[in-house]
Parts: structure tokens; C-alpha cells; sequence
């Protein structure tokens, strides 16, 4: 059972560590905005990542084999919602070319302040990697001689992780020298993370 959830612990370790949509959204926010906006989106995450570890829990992959069609859906359904967030990031970059880089309250995964946990939320359920992962990776770890018990065990770890290492990130972003040098080099940041937004989502509707 220690070896399960070590084993579990260091690929989902893994799969957080990784820069995808929910990291670059948690460290924009937290260095734009404030640390305490950026927590709500981390738990917004959090609850998302909820959702997809009991669903795989229950046999997400089972469910995925045998309706093609859902998972078609949730892919392109997610790699559009991706795109447009990456659309907006790079409507914000422009915006702050134009304004001779002054600061400026728009940008994509920055919604209206108070609205950053449904954000984080709708992030992380349209992610590609939450698919591919808690869908195929985490269902390995997961086969029919794990309990109930050790599943709930295994739920309760992958929530914890998951909101102890988006909490440091927001940390991180947040400090005062991020913060400076995300103002310095706005427009760059909301560029190249649209562009990495938008590459997300283009990925998964063409791969899918």
C-alpha cells in the first residue's frame, strides 16, 4: 500500500511540475494581480483535479473506451476553450504594446477580480493534460485489486499535492521582484503565453 501512493505521489508530482495551461495561469495571476487572487484560482484547480481523480476513481478509462464520442467532445470542446483564452492573452499583449507598456487590468486568465476560482476551474477541466492523464496514466495506478479505502486514501493525496504545489507556485509569482519583472515584461509574458494557450488547444483538436 506505501509503495502504491509513493508511487502515486511522484507521478502526479510529475505531471503537477510539468508547465501546462493551470501553471501558467496560476504564476500570471499571482504575478499581476495578487496572491491572494491567485489562491482562488489555485483552488478552482484544485476542485477540477477533484473531479478528474474520482471520475478516475470510477473508471475513467473504462468510460472513455466504450463512448468515443464523449471523449471526442471533451477534447475539442477543451482545445477551443483553450484557444480562446490564448486569443485573449495575445489581444492583451497587443493592448499593452499599443499603450507603450502601461499597466493594464486586461488579459485572458485574468478575469473581473472576485471571478479567478471558476476561471482556475474551467482551466483545469479543459486541459488537455488532465484528459491523457487521470484517463490513461493515473487509471494504471488504479486496476480492480485497489480498495475502497486506498482509493479514497489516493483521492485525498492527489488533492492535497495538488493544492500544496499550486499554492507555492502563487507564492513564488507573487513575491515583489516577480512582480516587478512581470510589469517590465508584460506584453512579452501575455505573448508567449497566449501563444503557449493557444498551441494547447490547437494540439488537441488536431491530435485528437
Amino acid at each position: 500500500m506505501l509503495t502504491l501512493f509513493l508511487m502515486v505521489a511522484m507521478v502526479h508530482m510529475i505531471a503537477l511540475a510539468s508547465p501546462g495551461p493551470d501553471f501558467f495561469f496560476v504564476s500570471q495571476t499571482a504575478a499581476s494581480r495578487s496572491r491572494k487572487e491567485a489562491m482562488m484560482g489555485v483552488i478552482g484547480i484544485t476542485l477540477g483535479v477533484a473531479v478528474w481523480a474520482a471520475v478516475a476513481l470510477m473508471g475513467l478509462h473504462l468510460i472513455l473506451q466504450k463512448m468515443a464520442w464523449l471523449h471526442q467532445i471533451i477534447t475539442v470542446g477543451g482545445g477551443l476553450y483553450l484557444c480562446w483564452m490564448g486569443w485573449q492573452l495575445l489581444k492583451s499583449a497587443r493592448s499593452k504594446k499599443q499603450d507603450g507598456g502601461a499597466e493594464t487590468d486586461v488579459a485572458v486568465a485574468l478575469p473581473a477580480r472576485g471571478r479567478t476560482f471558476m476561471r482556475g476551474l474551467l482551466t483545469n477541466l479543459s486541459n488537455p493534460k488532465a484528459v491523457v492523464y487521470f484517463g490513461s496514466v493515473f487509471s494504471m495506478f488504479v486496476g480492480d485489486s485497489v480498495s475502497g479505502g486506498e482509493r479514497s486514501a489516493i483521492f485525498l493525496l492527489i488533492v492535497i499535492e495538488t493544492l500544496a504545489w499550486f499554492s507555492l507556485v502563487a507564492m513564488v509569482f507573487a513575491l515583489p521582484k516577480m512582480r516587478r519583472g512581470y510589469q517590465r515584461l508584460a506584453k512579452w509574458i501575455d505573448g508567449v503565453a497566449g501563444v503557449v494557450f493557444a498551441g494547447f488547444g490547437i494540439a488537441l483538436i488536431v491530435n485528437r
